[in-house]
């Protein structure tokens, strides 16, 4: 059971959003132990017995500008965490808010609750100051790339060898964006993530 002092971010259907906290940990450790088939896809392995505090505590790569990190927990009406989101707000320049992770309990997928729970959460970035979304999908996990390019997003470039865990893929790096600045204005402002970046 978390806090009752911890903020509501938003809410959407009966789910509501609460940035986590660090004491959230052990609550954060049982759900991906719970529900492992991101990491088992994307890493090759289950989560580790350190995984939460991982998440939680990882440092960005040096070098890389951003204001804010934050760990955001989806609870149903019955307090259960039914979903796990990693954000990072203006990341490589200000209005690029990156989505490290969107994992969503087992027993949910295929009903809809992914889509509306993205979202309430898409609609809370923009209102939060995000001007484009960026995110990376592994090249060959058909539903995620289904899932972002039916919410909105492009590959901007694609990111070869890639190592996460005991596994090795091609990244497709992807943006949505949210107002009139589109997608050649963020090019200009990331470098990196340009087709032809090195």
């Amino acid at each position: 059971m978390l806090s009752e002092t911890e903020p509501i971010l938003f809410e959407v259907e009966d789910y509501r959003a609460i940035e986590l906290v660090h004491d959230d940990i052990p609550v954060i450790q049982t759900f991906l132990e719970d529900n492992p088939e991101y990491f088992l896809s994307a890493e090759g392995c289950p989560p580790t017995d350190s995984q939460a505090k991982e998440e939680f505590e990882s440092e960005l790569p040096e070098g890389w500008a951003f204001t804010n990190k934050r760990a955001i927990g989806f609870f149903d009406a019955s307090e259960q965490l039914t979903g796990f989101a990693t954000i990072v707000s203006d990341l490589f320049a200000d209005g690029v808010w990156h989505i490290g992770l969107l994992i969503l309990s087992t027993d949910k997928h295929g009903q809809g609750v992914a889509r509306y729970l993205y979202e309430g959460l898409e609609n809370w970035l923009k209102a939060s100051g995000a001007k484009w979304l960026r995110l990376g999908v592994i090249a060959g996990n058909m539903r995620a790339e289904r899932f972002w390019e039916r919410n909105g997003y492009l590959e901007t470039r694609r990111r070869y060898g890639v190592v996460m865990g005991n596994a090795t893929h091609t990244l497709r790096v992807m943006i949505k964006p949210l107002g009139e600045a589109g997608v050649g204005e963020y090019l200009n402002l990331v470098n990196r993530d340009h087709p032809d970046a090195p």
